[in-house]
């Protein structure tokens, strides 16, 4: 049976560009790739057939010669480049657009001048924390950060007394090693360079070879008024040296507020729970409640004023971050029942409550409903 159009095959137009059969070809291979067509016997040797089109197609010398005398290059010598790849080279077809598909992710493709001996560094996380007034008017603060920097001995390279890494002789430089399974080219991280692409025939004596030492550095971080728990403040730069020579990565300061004693913090507003005597809630009057900057303010309660009831203090609260708002503080009034009362106490407060049923409306109107809810109980 007559062999068919190589270009015919990938779907081409003769002439294609070196690009166009590129393209043709990984479209053809993944949609006949035999292992995403078991149910089709006929995808394996079409498979086989568009790989021998593109292996040769792909070559300048063997396309020349194809595109002069067709299938006939390849036959009878003619001397159009030898014998098409057919099944013996699909490893060679294949690994080109292998390259093309994850060579960025696997660090560079084929030809691709290998990987560079510098890695950047790993960066680091480190929790601060502050205090609620703190983060009201914000704060320099200097930290102490264990962390790895570059070996001042070799200067990062990782190499004794001025002397350069040397191309690995398992890899040449490319950081990786390939092994062809069946079908597909497989790459590994290279193991005599650990993916470095470089090695060090006499290693730096400070450093080991690794062109950082670990080392704990003192650092000043300002951390801007507003921040809340969880607050994030990223220094470029300043994690972990990078290996052989390469950028250093960044530090993660990670804000956490510590609770306080007299406000709770939502957001940019601050709330306060003041306790208030009986007669006070009763009379009404003015009370001093303390703010957030270390001031004080006068609130007036008015008269009759029950548990729960809140007032705001406008611009009291928290700065909200990089940002010229400020949340309001709420007063929330705790109305406190006495204890340890003495007996003329006692008597004072008896004589209180008897003349005191028309002033409790909330009581009168609530004790209406539960003798109203008894009596219909009983009928």
């Amino acid at each position: 049976m007559s062999k068919r159009d190589y270009y015919e095959l990938l779907g081409l137009a003769k002439g294609a560009s070196a690009d166009q059969i590129k393209k043709a070809y990984r479209t053809k291979a993944k949609e006949l790739h035999p292992d995403r067509n078991a149910d089709k016997p006929e995808a394996e040797s079409q498979f086989k057939e568009i790989n021998e089109a593109y292996d040769v197609l792909k070559d300048g010398d063997k396309k020349a010669a194809y595109d002069k005398y067709g299938h006939a290059a390849f036959e009878g010598g003619m001397g159009g480049g030898g014998r098409p790849g057919g099944q013996g080279d699909f490893g060679s077809a294949f690994s080109d657009v292998f390259d093309d598909l994850f060579g960025d992710f696997m660090g560079g493709g084929r030809g691709g001048g290998g990987r560079s001996q510098a890695s950047r560094g790993s960066d680091l996380r480190y929790n601060m924390g502050v205090t609620l007034e703190e983060c009201y008017a914000g704060l320099q603060k200097s930290i102490n950060v264990p962390t790895s920097v570059q070996c001042g001995s070799c200067r990062g390279s990782g190499a004794e007394g001025g002397s350069e890494p040397v191309t690995c002789p398992t890899c040449s430089g490319m950081g990786k090693v390939r092994a062809t399974q069946g079908f597909f080219t497989v790459e590994r991280t290279c193991p005599t360079c650990s993916g470095m692409g470089q090695t060090i025939k006499n290693p730096c004596r400070q450093c080991s070879g690794v062109g950082r030492v670990e080392k704990d550095r003192s650092l000043s971080v300002n951390v801007p008024a507003g921040v809340e728990t969880g607050t994030r403040i990223r220094l470029s730069g300043e994690g972990e040296a990078g290996m052989r020579g390469g950028p250093s990565g960044d530090l993660y300061i990670f804000i956490e507020v510590s609770s306080h004693k007299i406000f709770q913090r939502e957001g940019t507003n601050l709330y306060c729970r003041m306790p208030v005597s009986m007669a006070s809630a009763a009379l009404g009057g003015d009370i001093e409640v303390p703010t957030i900057d270390g001031g004080r303010s006068r609130v007036k309660i008015p008269q009759g004023s029950q548990s729960g009831r809140q007032m705001r203090l406008r611009s009291k609260g928290m700065p909200a971050i990089k940002s010229s708002q400020i949340g309001d503080m709420f007063i929330e009034l705790a109305v406190e029942t006495p204890v340890n009362l003495t007996s003329r106490q006692k008597e004072i407060l008896r004589e209180f409550e008897k003349l005191s049923e028309d002033n409790n409306p909330e009581s009168k109107s609530f004790f209406s409903s539960v003798k109203s809810f008894w009596d219909t109980k009983k009928g």
